[in-house]
């Protein structure tokens, strides 16, 4: 009992579970018994229809007609918690399903869900929906082989307060018997600990629709100071049902790594190591020994330096290693102490300039609290020059760190300028976090492809091309791309075109919305002869001029934003006219849609399709 009196249960952490009895639905579910619950068939696809006798819906490729697919809009939603979708489908056949998130405003749908595997059961998937601020709608989209008898059918729709269970998926075998198949990552203890529970889980179990419930619950024991001393794992089943059954558990793991799941969040938050340098150093400093060797500078747009990664017009850090007090000097730039017993994923973008060998020009070492380096985690390995170039670097260690960046000069001329710019630290794996190869809606990088970005048909000479590396003519285009530095972007080459020719690049087509949007993206604009770029709206029956620029910019890649509004459906084209000569060469890459204002720079320039109305 003194033992206990010294002891205590300081946090209890209970997460409730999918497959639960007797849960609240949300509205937007439905069970298709007597009508469709307010979710209506949009008229400019095929229609879906609800079995005569109830209880499923379905898009029948008996009736696709003309239309490519099947589309399902629900009422309007708003979720204020985080929420989970559970839907019972068929795919029968051939064909796919897709759930679409439509967040109120925005021209773009999110995609969360797809499925094309099928099935000669109903299977069950289980899709979490995050917090929002605003009104959404779900969609979903079917589209079964136009084959005979290929259909796609949605048995009930359930939202459900709380996580789903992982990634689940469940089948129905006969009436009775029910397999669940659950991989899941969904707690995470609190700092200074950050540990995540990762379980696989497989239940066998006799079961009828909402008849098992399934409870993780983990505690943790600390002593009088706070300090961990152990933790408790159990999970508790039971049964809603006299049929009963069994529960099978296999392949319980944990592990020191943050869980990448919404459903676990440490309280730490990484980004206080991000910095764009644009207000002063954020919380970066460097030694003092013999003077500083980093320094805050920026370029105004010209033809001979390049200027900051971050808009093309602001500052970054510069290391100019030639004019350091003494040869041999080693200039490091330290980051903040991060917590340790975490994976981070350190991004940052450098550019070089002058240097003869690169073997010193720039290294990161992690060094403890104690200023005491643990290990060199990353180097140059090639020959970069005058091209920002993104790099990412995952590390882990038990105990807190900081990372340094480290510019050695041995002698005047192996030496020379180290740019740095846009470091961002987040939690966890660079290689399985969001980056610029898995761009949300309305981002396009080029990485991958064209996003759906299509040549304007009057083009007759002349057009887009999507390029990595330097563009063909001399002394006009970039030497890289703006995302990555060794990526990919567009441009046009102006020695395929003749004097004032255009040419344009047209986006998919945009749904329109009330309220403004903001038009991000990177263009450059290099070259003696370089002509015009053009931002235009285009609608069905006409075009208006967003934005323009002409003439030779910078050497660098420039950030445009672009304020606009237009509730009617319309396409954005990137209209490129070639200059009086070959060295006319103009590039965009990076292009963004964001749903508001823009706030960035000064020289927005702004488009309403309702004073078009007003006329």
């Amino acid at each position: 009992t003194s033992a206990m009196s010294v002891l205590h249960f300081s946090s209890l952490l209970a997460v409730a579970l999918l497959a639960r009895a007797q849960t609240q639905l949300l509205r937007g579910s439905c069970s298709f018994e007597t009508d469709s619950c307010g979710y209506t068939s949009d008229p400019t696809f095929a229609a879906w229809t609800i079995n005569a006798e109830g209880r499923f819906i379905t898009a029948d490729s008996s009736y696709f007609g003309e239309n490519k697919k099947y589309v399902l809009v629900s009422p309007e939603l708003e979720l204020r918690d985080w929420s989970c979708v559970r839907l019972v489908y068929q795919i029968s056949g051939s064909g796919s399903l897709q759930l679409h998130l439509r967040p109120e405003g925005e021209n773009f749908d999110y995609t969360l869900w797809t499925a094309e595997k099928p099935s000669d059961s109903w299977l069950i998937a289980s899709v979490d929906l995050r917090n929002m601020t605003g009104a959404y709608q779900l969609l979903f989209e079917a589209k079964p082989s136009r084959a005979m008898g290929n259909s796609v059918a949605l048995f009930e729709i359930h939202i459900i307060p709380g996580y789903c269970l992982g990634k689940s998926s469940l089948l129905y075998l006969g009436y009775n018997v029910c397999i669940i198949d659950l991989s899941i990552c969904c707690v995470t203890f609190p700092p200074p600990m950050c540990v995540c529970v990762c379980v696989c889980v497989k239940l066998y179990y006799m079961c009828i629709l909402n008849t098992l419930s399934i409870i993780f619950i983990v505690l943790m024991r600390n002593d009088v100071l706070g300090h961990v001393l152990s933790k408790l794992v159990v999970f508790e089943v039971a049964f809603n049902s006299p049929r009963g059954g069994y529960v099978a558990l296999d392949d319980i793991s944990f592990s020191p790594e943050f869980c990448h799941t919404e459903t676990g969040q440490c309280t730490f938050d990484p980004s206080v190591a991000n910095c764009d340098f644009e207000e002063g150093l954020c919380q970066y400093y460097q030694e003092q020994t013999g003077g500083s060797v980093w320094n805050r500078v920026s370029v105004k747009p010209n033809v001979y330096r390049i200027s900051d990664h971050t808009t093309g017009t602001g500052s970054f850090l510069l290391a100019n290693t030639r004019y350091t007090s003494r040869p041999g000097y080693v200039g490091r730039l330290f980051g903040p102490s991060l917590p340790g017993n975490h994976k981070y994923c350190l991004r940052f973008y450098y550019a070089l300039h002058g240097f003869m060998k690169i073997d010193n020009a720039l290294a990161l070492y992690v060094y403890d609290e104690k200023n005491i380096a643990q290990e060199k985690i990353w180097t140059v390995s090639e020959r970069s020059k005058d091209v920002w170039t993104e790099v990412e670097v995952t590390y882990l260690k038990p105990m807190p760190t900081k990372v340094s960046f480290v510019s050695i000069c041995r002698n005047f001329w192996d030496c020379g300028l180290v740019s740095l710019d846009d470091i961002s630290v987040t939690l966890g794996d660079c290689r399985v976090t969001t980056g610029p190869l898995n761009p949300p809606p309305g981002h396009c990088s080029f990485e991958t492809g064209d996003c759906g970005y299509t040549q304007k048909k009057k083009a007759k000479k002349g057009h887009w091309l999507r390029i990595r590396g330097q563009t063909p003519t001399s002394y006009t285009g970039p030497k890289g791309d703006h995302t990555l530095g060794v990526g990919y972007y567009m441009y046009i080459e102006a020695s395929h075109m003749l004097p004032k020719q255009s040419t344009g690049l047209m986006s998919t087509e945009l749904r329109g919305s009330t309220g403004p949007h903001c038009l991000i993206f990177f263009y450059h604009m290099y070259g003696s002869g370089t002509g015009t770029l053009n931002v235009l709206l285009h609608k069905v029956d006409r075009e208006r001029l967003l934005w323009t620029r002409q003439g030779e910019q910078s050497v660098s890649w420039m950030k445009a934003t672009v304020d606009y509004e237009c509730y009617t459906r319309h396409w954005i084209i990137f209209e490129a006219v070639r200059g009086s000569s070959i060295r006319s060469d103009i590039a965009i890459d990076d292009v963004v849609f964001k749903k508001g204002p823009c706030k960035d720079l000064p020289s927005n320039t702004s488009y309403s399709c309702y004073e078009e109305r007003l006329v």
